[in-house]
């Protein structure tokens, strides 16, 4: 039996029956009706496309670029926002409470009920209010995990509704007055609740419909303009309830009118199917689809969203170098938490639940790596001072839905010509719930249509290494002409560039006599099939914007701009003075206007990305800029789902020998705390930078490795201090108000990443943070390669992993080898190289540079992840191609790091002449020639280097010399038999 044939045995209440069993190999047949393309369905069936979610920290370092390069924010915007056919039009904002609820916190806009609310502060509003200036008609909305202190204590006491209701409706309004928009909707309940407070929810919206108050001068209205604001006001929608996996509101509005009638949209997270319990005619089977359909009780359609849900992990184009599919071969850019599973979790929440919107968490990553959830999103965006953006393949595959179709919400009259669902053309048989799986070869498509029955496009999924053939036939529509464009997206052929076959057109094909379109959809790939005409249309053929070069934040010492030349990594006095005015969308999208730098972010500060707390420029006592964390005794919540003290982190994670400086003092008197931490790499704690120091205003420091207290002393009290940490090497030097108090040699050192702040819960002030390069040492990794890099390559048996990957791995992958004389060779430009990756240290290594053995059975070090488990140095500044070989036990790769010769100050060369001395001049002629051509290479690399070769540093020198002497203790003489000797 045909799908379609099957699927019209059954429409009762909305439920399209699954097709009768079916093998792989079957061809699908698809009857696209039009008398089954609901024009008169407003809500659930219209087809609203994409949007994103702004929370938790995700979207920090956006205001930053568009502060550093408004080119290119400004080119973001247009490629997610704009056009004809935009990809994302709804912009989620999670309201932030100054606490840790995933990634990070995002600003609270009241800290107190008497605070003015300042939505310019969370850089969701503003990035809702400049995607207006490319898409006037995008929506907007809002809802909370958590609540300010000032609230939630109310709400504890069970009398909070009118304070939760205050912190919305100033927050809404003073996001009307700044950038021109209301709100469309509220989620009033909390996020990812599993028990929706359905009373609230109807209490919430009565009281936005009987709200007559907007003449508060807190509200700053004029009063001309009060009447327009309160109707515009009272037009705000309502969704519910962002529930995580539970389905309980949508029964909840089939069993209750009133909640019917207040909830405009229901949406729920990381599931794609609908509920299926007790009788098919019940409120508890299928509750969306029949809200979605309208067939209920009510006869009447609700808008179903997936209110929350991932993009694709990692990149695909690192993805594709996988061993996942079968016998070792790659899933292409498919895959479980692919590109081609995302597209495949968009059909199936709409074949199975009728879900017709979907809002990834989040779309942009503009984020420090190394926080809860890295890489999962459309676009990575997270070094600022560089310009660098990566639009993932994924956004493509996206394209195969929101290009084909006129996506969005009706208007009031119908007459928007939003492009509708086809429940009984849309089917998916892929298996999982969140994490789905194609390669059982099942059907996966979902097909849209022109309400007036003109057009039609299928969007067929195909992620298994089989091919599939569909047949497509249109019945009871008004085609034109109908030609079929065939568009496709897939991974490159052999022999292709990585691009190659992303969103192009393939084919164009007729019906054939019986009135079918016949098209066979190759292995790993999306294709849509369209009765439109997009040949001729350019934004088809655009291709995304190219990252551009991931240079490493190294400034003057304005920290605004870039210089190599200096000592300074960089500086921040949070004055801003070299920073100009900023461009801000307002007049809801109808114009921009100039703002000044910290007036146009809420006070935030450049690059900071907060992981709890309150951090914000204000005046001090003297009027001039420092930055505060705000979060006190009395905001102390306790409620936060990541429960840290308040820590914000800043720089590059490619910093590895500098000293970072700051200013601390205490202005509440009640107590304080002030940290500060260097080389953080992962984590969301203050602890979480491997080395930190702590003072408290009675003058007790503290100095920890992470979290573990490594030293204590004392300084005199005082109520503020200057914290310094220098790190070189393995050498890690604590100093306070200049002098130094405290050394510490770590014998397995982390060597790189960023500077971190921190407090307790009281407010504390910040200035003058300085970060300086180490004389006779390299201050960064220049570049970074990852695992699955295509320059990268390997030999032997791998287990390269790209699925269900860890968010501490780069990118959520990693290749994998237990196998003797397994090797990966690496080609790289600099004096060194690390393996990063987490290790048990079991692998022994032999390593060759440039063809010539350097380290034979080398060890490695047991290492947490994004750490080195080895480290080559000293080499000469130029082009060099690194093999290792895997002499025993297992490694896991991770990435690459890779180090350039700029190096300050003058570089101590004594160890190498030293061991040059040890060794003397031995005679070829007595050792064996396998022993002699590795301390041959020693030799002449430190001979070599004694002269001060370019680009040597320190741990350079330190490595050589190790070279050269163990490479002399493993000289085996020649006359010996038997055993070797040395």
């Amino acid at each position: 039996m045909s799908l379609a044939a099957a699927s019209a045995m059954a429409l009762t209440a909305g439920v399209i029956a699954a097709p009768a069993a079916y093998t792989a190999d079957d061809s699908v047949e698809v009857i696209v009706d039009g008398d089954n393309v609901r024009s008169d369905n407003k809500n659930g069936l219209t087809y609203k496309g994409l949007g994103v979610l702004s929370c938790n920290s995700t979207s920090n370092l956006l205001m930053d670029y568009k502060a550093e390069h408004p080119e290119r924010y400004w080119q973001l915007i247009r490629v997610l926002f704009g056009g004809k056919s935009p990809l994302i039009n709804h912009v989620k904002i999670e309201m932030g409470t100054d606490t840790n609820t995933s990634t990070g916190s995002d600003p609270a806009t009241m800290r107190t009920p008497d605070e003015l609310a300042d939505a310019s502060r969370s850089p969701g509003f503003q990035l809702a209010a400049d995607a207006k200036t490319v898409n006037p008609n995008l929506k907007v909305s809002i809802l909370r995990w958590e609540m300010p202190e000032w609230v939630q204590k109310e709400w504890d006491k069970g009398t909070g509704s009118d304070d939760m209701y205050q912190w919305y409706k100033e927050t809404i309004l003073d996001a009307y007055e700044k950038y021109g928009y209301m709100v469309d909707y509220v989620d009033p309940d909390k996020n990812e609740t599993r028990d929706p407070d359905e009373s609230f929810i109807k209490w919430y919206k009565n009281a936005i419909l009987t709200d007559t108050d907007f003449a508060n001068p807190r509200y700053n209205i004029p009063a001309g303009k009060q009447d327009k604001v309160r109707k515009a006001y009272q037009k705000i929608k309502i969704v519910a309830s962002d529930e995580n996996n539970t389905h309980n509101i949508g029964p909840a509005l089939l069993s209750d009118k009133q909640l019917f009638d207040t909830v405009d949209a229901v949406g729920y997270h990381y599931n794609t199917d609908d509920r299926r319990e007790g009788d098919p005619g019940g409120d508890t089977y299928l509750p969306y689809t029949k809200l979605a359909t309208g067939e209920n009780k009510y006869d009447e359609d609700k808008e179903v969203w997936y209110s929350e849900g991932t993009a694709s992990f990692g990149y695909t184009e690192y993805r594709v170098n996988n061993t996942e599919g079968p016998n070792g071969t790659s899933t292409g850019i498919g895959g479980v938490q692919s590109a081609l599973d995302l597209a495949n979790r968009l059909v199936k929440s709409y074949a199975n639940s009728k879900r017709t919107h979907y809002i990834f968490q989040p779309a942009i990553g503009s984020f420090y790596e190394g926080a809860q959830y890295s890489h999962k999103e459309l676009v990575s965006a997270r070094d600022p001072w560089s310009g660098y953006f990566h639009y993932d393949a994924a956004v493509y595959v996206m394209q195969h839905f929101t290009q084909f179709a006129k996506t969005g919400w009706e208007n009031d009259t119908n007459t928007a010509g939003i492009w509708r669902t086809v429940p009984e053309a849309s089917y998916s048989g892929v298996s999982g719930t969140e994490n789905v799986d194609g390669s059982n070869g099942a059907p996966s498509y979902m097909t849209l249509a022109d309400p007036r029955k003109k057009d039609f496009s299928t969007v067929v999924v195909n992620d298994s290494d089989r091919f599939k053939t569909y047949r497509i036939k249109a019945e009871n529509m008004r085609l034109g002409d109908p030609t079929m464009e065939i568009w496709e997206t897939r991974g490159a052929d052999a022999g292709q560039a990585y691009g190659a076959n992303l969103k192009h057109l393939v084919d164009e094909i007729q019906p054939d006599s019986n009135g079918y379109y016949t098209y066979t959809v190759k292995p790993r790939s999306i294709v849509t099939l369209t009765t439109l005409d997009k040949s001729h249309d350019k934004a088809m053929k655009q291709r995304l914007p190219e990252s551009g070069n991931r240079t490493v934040l190294d400034t003057d010492a304005t920290g605004k701009k870039r210089d190599t030349s200096d000592n300074v990594l960089y500086a921040d006095d949070f004055g801003y003075e070299e920073e100009g005015d900023v461009q801000v969308g307002t007049g809801n999208g109808a114009r921009k206007v100039s703002q000044p730098y910290l007036k146009s972010r809420g006070n935030q500060p450049r690059y900071m990305v907060d992981q709890t707390g309150a951090w914000e420029v204000g005046k001090d006592a003297r009027g001039n800029n420092v930055l505060y964390q705000y979060t006190d005794q009395s905001m102390n919540d306790t409620h936060a789902w990541n429960r840290n003290t308040p820590n914000t982190t800043v720089g590059d994670f490619r910093w590895e020998n500098y000293k970072a400086t700051v200013d601390v003092s205490f202005p509440d008197r009640d107590g304080g705390l002030a940290t500060l931490g260097v080389r953080q790499q992962k984590g969301m704690a203050a602890g979480d930078a491997a080395y930190n120091v702590r003072i408290a205003p009675n003058g007790t420091w503290t100095f920890y490795e992470y979290g573990t207290e490594v030293k204590k002393g004392n300084v005199a009290p005082a109520d503020s201090y200057r914290l310094a940490i220098e790190a070189k090497g393995a050498r890690i030097t604590t100093f306070i108000d200049g002098k130094s108090v405290y050394t510490y040699e770590d014998p397995t050192p982390q060597m790189e990443g960023r500077v971190k702040l921190g407090t307790d819960f009281y407010k504390t002030a910040f200035d003058n943070l300085k970060v300086e390069k180490v004389d006779g040492y390299t201050p960064y990794a220049g570049a970074q390669l990852d695992n699955m890099d295509s320059s990268v390559g390997y030999e032997g048996t791998w287990n390269r992993k790209s699925s269900f990957g860890d968010a501490m791995d780069w990118y959520r992958s990693t290749s994998t080898s237990t196998e003797a004389g397994a090797s990966f060779t690496v080609p790289f430009t600099g004096t060194g190289i690390d393996v990063i990756g987490g290790n048990d240290g079991s692998a022994v290594l032999d390593v060759y540079v440039d063809g010539k053995l350097v380290a034979k059975n080398a060890k490695t070090s047991s290492t947490d992840k994004r750490l080195a488990t080895y480290m080559l140095r000293g080499l000469p500044d130029g082009r060099h191609t690194a093999k290792f070989v895997l002499a025993s036990g297992k490694i896991v790769l991770d990435a690459f790091n890779t180090f350039s010769g700029h190096v300050e100050g003058a570089v101590d060369t004594t160890p190498i002449r030293n061991s040059l001395d040890k060794v003397g001049t031995p005679s070829q002629a007595d050792y064996t020639a396998d022993s002699w051509a590795l301390f041959d290479s020693a030799f002449s690399a430190a001979t070599a280097a004694s002269a001060r070769q370019k680009g040597l540093d320190t741990i350079g020198v330190d490595q050589i010399a190790n070279r050269l002497d163990v490479a002399y203790d493993r000289l085996v003489r020649a006359d010996v038999t038997g055993a070797d000797a040395p």
